[in-house]
């Protein structure tokens, strides 16, 4: 990219429509502490919300600082930013959500200082690998009382913030041009792409990154390439174990992948499989979407609940369900299916018939959770029952040993 090309690009960010915000894209928002300002966890009675006091935070795994071997000051690319210049390498950090903050963990680093919700950042996905474990008591909620404030950013004093400055102004009111310039230019500088879904207006003019595409930016910026290398090598691993437990076409379930509103749900947020990292599990076990070839229109579309009375319609093979990560299985099972099978209408349903009712996993996924919600996914949907990636291999990357 050349320098004409770079600045187009970084100017690109603070001239895309700060409009769209006010021309109603966050009209049926919910300003609470349960939505985060994110549309895409609809509802304030949805459970993804931490059930664990601070002092149930397992401990932080030691990693040492490795010299860093980049020459200072020194530049990475992505969009909509274009050339970032750092003049060291970043020690402290936020992000925007769980999926680069498990990019982060991968790497080895601390912990961001902070993220939009601390809550859907579901450290217990951890829990499995032998000498990786975060303690996120400390770690900060940036949208707070229904915004984000600029004066949090001061308070933090991060050396790098990795979100997309397009998702802060066009998702959170009172947020404009100047605002991103003077967080960038005062504080520490911003680099980041919206890479969990790919539905958004007002990123149409640039393009998305893969999981492992933004993966390898971060590691460019925070000097770990070497880990992302041998991250990657895991990730090929795990592609090539999980290939033999997907079944043919026909012999695969169809799923309906939703979002239950509350922990009695008579009403869904339908979301159709799709691009972006929130859905990379489901594409790498290429589920069939019992929603697809219907009707019903994708909730990042349409901002659109269904009643059990269509889903029954439907009537797909498995219900995947998000917003209950935080709960833990058993406390799903106890909960949220028991009370579908006790249900008039949601007991004719053949997946609850069936006992095919499952957590879908969290929106925001990176390298390890990736790998950790997929095997999830397959035993669940396929039986696979096998362990497909090799725990102890990711804690040693996790902590240097490469």
């Amino acid at each position: 990219m050349d320098d004409d090309q770079n600045e187009r690009s970084r100017r690109q960010f603070l001239t895309l429509g700060a409009g769209i915000a006010a021309s109603g894209l966050l009209a049926g928002c919910t300003d609470d502490a349960g939505s985060g300002g994110d549309t895409d966890a609809p509802t304030a009675t949805s459970t993804d919300e931490p059930t664990a006091t601070p002092t149930d935070a397992p401990e932080a795994t030691e990693t040492a600082t490795p010299q860093s071997s980049v020459e200072t000051p020194y530049s990475v690319s992505i969009e909509p930013m274009g050339s970032v210049e750092f003049e060291s390498v970043p020690e402290t950090w936020v992000a925007n959500n769980g999926s680069w903050a498990d990019m982060g963990i991968a790497l080895g680093l601390e912990p961001p200082e902070g993220v939009w919700l601390s809550g859907r950042f579901h450290t217990q996905y951890y829990d499995d690998i032998p000498g990786v474990s975060v303690d996120k008591s400390d770690m900060v909620s940036l949208y707070q009382d229904g915004g984000v404030d600029k004066e949090i950013f001061y308070e933090l004093d991060a050396d790098v913030h990795v979100f997309d400055p397009n998702f802060l102004m066009n998702r959170f009111q009172n947020w404009e041009e100047q605002d991103v310039a003077e967080i960038r230019e005062e504080i520490a500088p911003i680099f980041g792409n919206c890479i969990y879904a790919q539905h958004y207006p007002w990123h149409s003019d640039y393009r998305y990154y893969s999981l492992l595409e933004g993966f390898e930016k971060l590691a460019q910026v925070f000097d770990r390439t070497d880990r992302y290398e041998a991250f990657e090598a895991v990730h090929d691993d795990f592609q090539s174990n999980l290939a033999p437990h997907v079944p043919n076409q026909g012999e695969r379930p169809e799923v309906a992948v939703l979002w239950g509103v509350g922990n009695e749900p008579e009403e869904y947020y339908p979301y159709i499989i799709g691009d972006g990292t929130g859905f990379k599990h489901f594409r790498d076990l290429q589920v069939r979407d019992a929603l697809a070839s219907t009707d019903i229109k994708d909730f990042h579309g349409s901002r659109a609940a269904i009643d059990l009375e269509t889903l029954l319609e439907v009537d797909p093979d498995v219900l995947m369900l998000r917003g209950y990560e935080a709960m833990g299985g058993g406390k799903f099972e106890d909960t949220v299916v028991s009370f579908l099978e006790d249900h008039d209408t949601a007991s004719a349903l053949t997946a609850v018939r069936n006992g095919d009712v499952y957590r879908a996993g969290g929106l925001y996924q990176g390298p390890i959770t990736n790998m950790v919600l997929t095997e999830r996914t397959a035993n669940q949907l396929y039986g696979a029952d096998a362990e497909l990636f090799d725990r102890e291999r990711v804690a040693e990357i996790v902590n240097g040993d490469l």
